[in-house]
């Protein structure tokens, strides 16, 4: 071989080595949804917290990934008052903002971002809040906005939070999705361009991943934080959300090395996935559940005989069978059998067709009567097909003299238009957001969450005060009474019925090192790499 035609085997060869570390260095996440934005304390969806919180942000406190438990995040350390009425935060020092295009910032973190956070949820009055005005479902469904009753700037890297009553899971509620950390000098640079709402569209956080670009059900691009404060969380160079609907077309991907993680399979897939050996599929017992609210302000679903009817009619068993195959078990709680004070006590109201009949027939419900039943336009870890579902109990309503109209919108104005009352009966659940068990009630049952995630818009006065005795307790001993004082009103009272918990399943290529399944239904990619 002559020396050109050596240096030309050798420039070759490091052309394919520079292009393998390229693509080395990008990794692609199928994902399942288009987020509603990119600002997550105004939102409730898993799919909207993947592509911003769990990529763009931080917060104070962090869950560790794979687990429950909270670490340091931005705050380095804490303390709480003997009365549990003060948290003072001493804030991590050092870290930067995103640099982009749209904003380079002039100083690095410190207490008046957090400052800015947590007053937009506080002070209606905030002038950034009233040229950008918008709900916090989260903190407002939790009761975060109206418990701090102050937020102090003790110095540069300190803040102190006084609340009005003990919250026994508030280090944990800031360790949430929503409560990410925005910039302060971002938000006033935005309020005094007149571009307030850009805060959704153009993010800006200290995260481990800088956002770039996002087209609608197409993808979403960012790139490695360089200068992440977290040594070793940033192993990728990009990191790109490609937006695919379907559960098929992602395993298809997935398949061709087109993506190295896929969002939620479908259970009819699972074996052919555990056996193709360019693939691993790690799972756990999800931390959630599925189920079936009722708007108990729309007829007739105000008549407590009604829901026990429906709820009654409903054939679980076959659902499970055919839903989750052998990747699902019966939910007779709104709480999973994880959840520490689940109550296992409660059963399910026995399937009984002719039993429901008579129910229906002495709340006054001809047969015949039409109601819609919302069915989710995309797979969620509660609920991996709510299109067959929907047709499923459809076809238990119509054998009870019930006609049911499936309904389905696009994912955010599906939760839009839910929060703001217009469902009859939707398919919806939930994912523990942070192992207590307050986050099950409180967001989606209690009387403030009208309007946002409590689509039953039901308010029961015994239940609301155990919420919140529950709340202001922190003997763990007696919230667990509480709550499952709590779930049986719920079971008896039949706002929701509650469907399955299902098993969680993570497809990926065996090329990806370092993923974690969360117990909380996110996608983390923080120490996530590439082989």
């Amino acid at each position: 071989m002559t020396l050109k035609m050596r240096n030309l085997v050798l420039t070759s060869a490091l052309a394919l080595m520079a292009g393998a570390a390229s693509a080395a260095g990008t990794l692609i996440y199928c994902s399942e949804g288009s987020p509603e934005g990119f600002d997550p304390a105004r939102y409730v969806t898993g799919t909207s917290f993947d592509a911003a919180a769990e990529t763009i942000f931080n917060r104070l406190v962090e869950f560790t990934p794979g687990s429950t438990q909270i670490r340091p995040g931005l705050a380095e350390k804490w303390e709480v008052s003997a009365d549990n009425l003060t948290y003072t935060f001493t804030l991590r020092k050092g870290v930067k903002f995103h640099t982009t295009p749209y904003f380079k910032p002039t100083r690095e973190f410190n207490a008046d971002d957090v400052v800015f956070t947590f007053k937009r949820f506080t002070d209606k009055n905030l002038p950034f809040t009233k040229a950008a005005p918008t709900d916090f479902p989260y903190a407002s469904d939790m009761g975060m906005d109206s418990n701090i009753v102050a937020i102090d700037k003790v110095d540069a890297n300190t803040v102190r939070f006084k609340l009005k009553a003990v919250d026994a899971a508030f280090l944990q509620n800031l360790a949430m999705s929503f409560a990410s950390i925005h910039s302060a000098e971002y938000a006033d640079s935005l309020l005094k361009a007149g571009k307030a709402t850009q805060l959704n569209t153009q993010p800006i956080g200290t995260g481990p991943f800088v956002f770039k670009s996002y087209q609608k059900d197409a993808n979403i691009r960012y790139d490695g934080n360089k200068d992440y404060w977290r040594k070793g969380d940033v192993k990728v160079d990009k990191l790109i959300f490609a937006i695919t609907t379907d559960a098929s077309v992602r395993y298809q991907k997935l398949q061709k090395g087109e993506c190295h993680i896929m969002a939620y399979p479908k259970p009819a897939d699972l074996k052919a996935m555990q056996t193709n050996p360019k693939l691993t599929v790690p799972s756990q017992a999800g931390f959630n559940t599925g189920w079936l609210s009722y708007n108990v302000k729309h007829k007739p679903f105000d008549k407590l005989e009604v829901r026990q009817a429906l709820d009654m009619a409903i054939n679980k068993k076959s659902i499970i069978d055919a839903v989750f195959q052998g990747a699902g078990q019966p939910a007779t709680s709104l709480f999973p059998p994880t959840q520490w004070s689940y109550n296992k006590n409660l059963k399910d109201a026995t399937f009984d067709v002719a039993k429901a009949k008579e129910l229906l027939k002495k709340a006054g419900v001809a047969e015949g009567t039409e109601i819609a039943l919302w069915a989710m336009p995309v797979q969620r870890p509660y609920n991996p097909n709510a299109k067959l579902m929907a047709e499923m109990i459809q076809n238990d309503w119509a054998k009870i003299g019930i006609k049911a109209k499936i309904v389905t919108y696009e994912w955010g104005e599906y939760i839009k238009r839910a929060k703001a009352g217009e469902a009859d009966a939707m398919l919806i659940g939930w994912t523990g957001d942070n192992g207590d068990p307050d986050n099950w009630v409180g967001p989606n049952m209690s009387c403030d969450a009208i309007g946002g995630s409590n689509y039953a818009q039901w308010c029961n006065k015994e239940f609301e005060a155990l919420v919140q005795k529950g709340r202001s307790t922190t003997n763990q001993a007696e919230r667990v009474k509480l709550y499952e004082k709590a779930q049986a009103i719920i079971k008896s009272d039949v706002p929701v019925t509650t469907i399955a918990h299902s098993t969680v399943y993570q497809p990926m290529r065996k090329e990806v090192e370092g993923f974690k399944i969360s117990p909380f239904g996110l996608n983390s990619f923080y120490g996530v790499g590439l082989k």
